[in-house]
């Protein structure tokens, strides 16, 4: 019987064990990367042994980090980028050398020798770029300042692993006995083919990359595009490569090169499929290059090496967080994103061992104790989550005081979120007095800052609604987020300001049907108005005029307004409520097949009428 090939089984057992592990990480709120990290030790030679050649598969999956940078390129404008380059080299140039000096300082103090703690605290500064892109992209981390402090941090790591490379062989024990140790010549020259490669890369994109995929575009072939765009990628990680730059470096410059062309969409579109499984493939390799053999020979010691730099390289950082004054509830995450060791760390370590800056052993004790804060971190990231963040803001949230002056204004609105700030600009304008009342900190500090007259305040309070001035106002706009907070208000209100008005916003049914139970009986769906704009807008895009289209949406607020009343007496019986919006929904496609009809009746029978008419009037 035949043998299946090695890349079937391989490929069988990596998707397997993605399937299997990723969606289990997740259901116990782990992440994906922790799925990834784990799948890739149990295949490993050190859990079930199915997979051996992991640097192989290492090397491979790395493409799956080109790749991203490539995408991350396409979001960033040359212009954009440029903007950038004081927190790439400043914050980036003193997260790499402050976490380096410290840890070789330690090092040097616990009696290693001052070449392997330069390279090792050299290599141990860099983070991981795949992770920590990774976890932003999830969290939508990538738009905020500590996002964009993260990524420029990272990429200034990608230019600074050139200069560490280099720096090897000048601390290397064999630079004395190969090729008498390079000539100024050849410096020369390699630094003229590194700013050769570059100049190619980026006149090229600026003068052929767009023909090309012009011309390419115009043969109506998706997947030669598809594969233009990984030729692309794979090209330009090869001359990078070639002249010993990083891969992920040229890959990202080529991608900003494409952020302003007319094919950056189709780009992304093609090769994030791409990216996704093979960035999954380089974490399952990570886990699987795990050394536990070293790690179970010497486990104290590199229990020591990874609590020792994560803690040094946090201090560094989360120092640095507070110079570039990030807000409080950023920095942890912040922190241990970039504290972790990094997948670019290996080749540091494998090239170190190489050019005998240190052993082979000592090599292999780095890189398990780099692998296993990369396994560590995520597991980190969600103790954060559950203990550290929670406590940690609402200690450093911005301490305001309450609402204490008694207020007169005709109108109290309770919420400053979207809904509420959207009604507030609209009676302003109108010269409407209004006391506006927000118990988040930070959302009264921003609309103050903007020039609105906010009052922090929790209007679920009896006391503040009186110092709010709700015994004389006119209209209570109620507007929070939170149904709980809002119903409670109502019931205040009802109790002791019964003068007024309520206007309420609510975010769902159930909660329209509770406001209703309470008599409120302005009550406002936060999307029914906006969606039905948007009805209008696509039967108008569909060929309906817009007197049509207009009134086919009254129809359907009127219809659906009548629908909600009769609904109300029912909303807690669901067997009768289920019954009561199928008749209706039938009723409503009933009328409005009618009235189509009707229309298409009118529109055939008028070039008839014109006839009759034209000859009745002929002489």
């Amino acid at each position: 019987m035949e043998h299946a090939p090695d890349w079937l089984v391989n490929s069988f057992i990596y998707l397997s064990a993605a399937v299997i592990a990723v969606p289990l990480s997740k259901a116990l709120g782990l992440g994906a990367i922790i799925g990834y990290l784990a799948a890739g030790v149990a295949i490993g030679p050190w859990g079930l042994g199915l997979v051996t050649n992991v640097q192989d598969i290492l090397h491979f999956a790395e493409f799956g980090v080109v790749l991203m940078l490539f995408l991350v390129g396409l979001e960033l404008e040359p212009k954009r980028l440029w903007s950038m380059k004081r927190p790439i080299f400043g914050a980036g140039s003193t997260q790499v050398l402050g976490c380096a000096i410290l840890l070789t300082a330690l090092a040097i103090a616990f009696g290693v020798d001052w070449k392997t703690a330069l390279v090792a605290s050299l290599g141990l500064s860099l983070s991981s770029t795949a992770i920590a892109l990774q976890v932003m992209a999830e969290r939508n981390l990538l738009p905020t300042a500590s996002g964009r402090a993260a990524f420029a941090i990272l990429l200034f790591q990608d230019v600074a692993a050139i200069p560490i490379l280099a720096l090897l062989p000048l601390l290397g024990a064999t630079i004395a006995e190969q090729s008498g140790g390079g000539t100024s010549g050849s410096h020369a020259l390699e630094a003229a083919r590194i700013i050769g490669v570059i100049a190619a890369i980026v006149l090229g994109g600026r003068l052929l990359l767009r023909p090309l995929f012009r011309w390419i575009a115009r043969s109506r072939t998706p997947e030669i595009f598809t594969a233009a765009s990984l030729l692309l990628v794979v090209g330009i990680a090869g001359l990078m490569q070639l002249v010993g730059l990083s891969m992920a470096l040229g890959a990202f410059l080529a991608g900003v090169l494409l952020a302003e062309s007319e094919y950056r969409r189709e780009l992304e579109t093609d090769i994030e499929p791409f990216k996704g499984l093979l960035l999954g493939l380089f974490f399952i390799a990570v886990g699987m290059s795990i050394d536990f053999g070293v790690l179970l020979a010497s486990p104290l010691r590199v229990a020591a090496i990874v609590v020792g730099f994560l803690l040094s390289k946090a201090l560094v950082i989360f120092l640095l967080a507070a110079q570039m004054e990030l807000s409080f509830q950023d920095r942890p995450v912040f922190t241990l994103l970039l504290a972790q060791g990094g997948e670019f760390a290996f080749v540091v370590f494998q090239a170190a061992a190489g050019a005998l800056v240190f052993s082979a052993e000592t090599a292999s004790l780095l890189m398990g104790a780099v692998a296993a804060s990369m396994l560590v971190s995520p597991l980190l990231l969600v103790v954060i989550d559950k203990l550290l963040l929670p406590h940690y803001a609402s200690r450093h949230t911005a301490v305001l005081e309450e609402i204490a002056e008694q207020q007169e204004a005709p109108v109290l609105i309770a919420g400053f979120g979207r809904y509420g700030q959207i009604v507030a600009r609209v009676l302003l304008a109108e010269g409407v007095d209004c006391t506006v009342l927000d118990h988040d900190a930070e959302m009264v500090e921003a609309a103050r800052n903007f020039g609105y007259r906010v009052f922090y305040g929790d209007a679920s309070r009896l006391d503040l609604l009186r110092t709010a001035g709700a015994a004389t106002a006119r209209v209570l706009v109620l507007a929070v987020n939170e149904v709980e907070q809002s119903l409670r208000i109502v019931d205040l209100v009802r109790d002791h300001f019964p003068q007024l008005q309520i206007v309420a916003r609510a975010r769902d049914v159930t909660h329209w049907n509770q406001l209703r139970e309470r008599q409120v009986m302005l009550v406002q769906r936060e999307m029914f108005e906006s969606s039905l704009r948007s009805a209008r807008s696509v039967l108008e895009l569909l060929g309906n005029s817009a007197s049509e289209a207009e009134n086919t949406a009254n129809q359907f607020r009127t219809h659906n307004l009548e629908l909600f009343e009769q609904l109300h007496p029912h909303f807690q019986d669901r067997a009768k409520l289920i019954a009561v919006v199928k008749q209706g929904r039938e009723q409503l496609e009933a009328q409005m097949a009618r009235e189509r009809l009707e229309r298409t009746r009118r529109a055939s029978s008028a070039p008839d009428d014109e006839i009759a008419q034209k000859t009745t009037s002929a002489p």
